[in-house]
């Protein structure tokens, strides 16, 4: 069981505030991937399922369809550059590259010592600072590719 009593007793709390218990899946899929390793593992999509009194599938679907969402394990921290059209004028493929360099990791895949994931993301909405990269949730914008080392450094 992949759910532990806690988040349990979470989503009970969560589900009180939606007309139906399966809109809380979202909130809870994140939950799980914060509090369950940083992935959707095949047991906690199945617990989700038997939670939310749904199908398995039912809950890959939700899960697979947003790239927020990991269903293979990542990096401890999530390194994600903004490739839409503001972000890629101003310089993203350039901001990609230093991600490249100081993590060690391929767009899509986690650095060889399991540190970072880096990937290419859609709008982020901060066009106007662009480009811009997110670290584990926090973003940071109107960069340089010398910024990369030093935001990237932080988290070591």
């Amino acid at each position: 069981m992949a759910l532990t009593d806690a988040l349990k007793a979470e989503f009970d709390e969560l589900c009180k505030k939606y007309p139906e218990r399966r809109a809380g899946l979202i909130p809870a899929l994140h939950r799980c991937q914060e509090e369950l390793g940083g992935w959707l593992s095949p047991e906690t999509i199945t617990d989700c399922a038997e939670y939310f009194e749904l199908e398995p599938v039912e809950v890959y679907s939700v899960a697979s369809f947003y790239p927020m969402f990991f269903l293979s394990p990542v990096g401890q921290h999530v390194v994600s550059v903004c490739r839409n059209i503001s972000c890629d004028l101003r310089g993203a493929s350039e901001i990609t590259k230093a991600a490249k360099e100081h993590t060690g990791a391929e767009c899509g895949k986690s650095s060889e010592d399991g540190h970072f994931y880096l990937e290419e993301v859609e709008c982020q909405g901060a066009c106007t600072n662009a480009p811009m990269m997110v670290v584990d949730g926090k973003y940071h914008e109107d960069l340089e590719p010398a910024d990369v080392a030093r935001i990237l450094g932080e988290t070591r």
